[in-house]
C-alpha cells in the first residue's frame, strides 16, 4: 500500500460540489486562520472507512498524507496514526508521537487537531512529564496552543483534572476564537466529571476568561448558575 492508493481512495468519494461550503467551514480563504488548506469535499464517515481500510499503512507513506496540502488527506494520515498508536508498542507509540510533534505545522485545522491530540499526545504523556503541554500552550502557532489543551482530553475522561486546569490558566487570555472553544469546552467536560472542581477554578477566574471560553464551559449549567456566571463579566 502506498499514499498515491489512499489519494485514489479519498479522490473516489469526493463529492466536488461539496467543496465551496467546506471551504468556509473550515475558513481556507485569503487572510482566514487555515489559508491554503485544500478541500476536496469528502464526508467523514467515508474518510473514516478510508483510513480503516489502510491501517497498516507504512509509516513513511502516511507522513506523505500527513504533509499533503489536502485536508482530507492529512485527517486519514492522523486516523491511521491513531489507530497504529492504539495497536502499537511502547516503541512504536513514542515513533509516532514524535512524527507528531514534528509536523505541528501540517495538523493545521481544529477537526485535525480534535481527532488526534487526546488519542495521541495525551496518551503518550500521561505517565510522563507534561512540560512539552506548557510549551505548545505558549507557543505562536494556534494550532499547537490547541493542541495543548486538547491533549488534556484523555486524563480528563479519567478524572484526572490537573493538567487541563493548568493548561487552561495558560490559555485564559489567549486572543484566538478556536483557543477560547476549546478550553471552555474541556472545561465543561471536567463540569461534567466533577462539577465542584470546575466552579472552583470558574469562581477564580470566570471574570477574566473571554466570553465565548465562559459561555462553552457554562453551556449545560441551570438558567440560574448561567446567568449568575455571565453576571460577573
Amino acid at each position: 500500500m502506498k499514499a498515491k492508493d489512499v489519494q485514489k481512495s479519498l479522490q473516489s468519494v469526493a463529492k466536488p460540489e461539496r467543496v465551496e461550503h467546506l471551504q468556509r467551514f473550515f475558513k481556507s480563504g485569503p487572510g482566514e486562520y487555515a489559508e491554503g488548506d485544500m478541500l476536496i469535499g469528502v464526508y467523514v464517515p467515508n474518510a473514516r472507512k478510508i483510513a480503516q481500510q489502510y491501517n497498516t499503512l507504512a509509516l513513511g507513506e502516511t507522513k506523505k498524507l500527513l504533509k499533503s496540502k489536502i485536508h482530507e488527506e492529512g485527517f486519514v494520515a492522523l486516523l491511521i496514526l491513531v489507530n497504529q498508536f492504539q495497536n502499537g508498542d511502547s516503541k512504536d507509540q513514542e515513533t509516532i508521537y514524535n512524527l507528531y510533534l514534528e509536523n505541528t505545522k501540517h495538523i493545521n485545522n481544529w477537526d485535525l487537531v480534535d481527532a488526534s491530540a487526546h488519542l495521541i499526545i495525551g496518551p503518550y504523556l500521561e505517565n510522563k512529564e507534561k512540560k512539552i503541554l506548557e510549551k505548545l500552550s505558549k507557543s505562536k502557532i494556534l494550532w499547537e496552543r490547541r493542541i495543548s489543551m486538547m491533549a488534556t482530553f484523555s486524563y480528563i475522561k479519567k478524572g484526572k483534572f490537573k493538567t487541563a486546569l493548568k493548561i487552561a490558566k495558560i490559555l485564559i487570555n489567549d486572543s484566538h476564537d478556536l483557543i477560547h472553544k476549546s478550553v471552555g469546552w474541556m472545561l465543561r467536560e471536567i463540569g461534567k466529571r466533577d462539577l465542584a472542581v470546575e466552579e472552583k477554578f470558574l469562581e477564580k477566574h470566570s471574570t477574566k476568561m473571554p466570553r465565548t471560553m465562559l459561555r462553552y464551559a457554562i453551556e449545560r449549567f441551570p438558567k440560574e448558575k448561567y446567568r449568575y456566571y455571565l453576571g460577573k463579566k
